[in-house]
């Protein structure tokens, strides 16, 4: 999956400041508005492509976020059943996605 807005945050992360553009590029179309050095297609590129691969590296930790059982629910195994029984349920979601 594409990370969103991951083009803006490239150039955001090249030349900070304040700027106009789509989330698509080309970054001739940008405009600047700080005096901010306008970044080359290499380097926008090279940079979304970082983004992207850290992204990937988390899916893991978005897929158990989405899987994991309530904070309320997982205190109340803890408290009716103890940390090894609250240990079991979390293991099923993080064995299913493995870092």
């Amino acid at each position: 999956m594409i990370k969103p807005n991951i083009y803006i945050e490239a150039v955001f992360n090249l030349v900070g400041g304040t700027f106009a553009g789509n989330d698509e590029g080309p970054i001739s179309k940008f405009i600047f508005y700080d005096n901010q050095a306008t970044p080359t297609d290499a380097k926008v590129d090279a940079e979304v492509k970082r983004l992207q691969a850290e992204y990937d590296a988390q899916e893991y930790a978005r897929n158990r976020a989405l899987e994991y059982p309530a904070l309320a629910e997982q205190l109340d195994e803890i408290f009716h059943n103890g940390i090894d029984s609250w240990k079991a349920v979390i293991k099923v979601t993080k064995d299913k996605y493995p870092k």
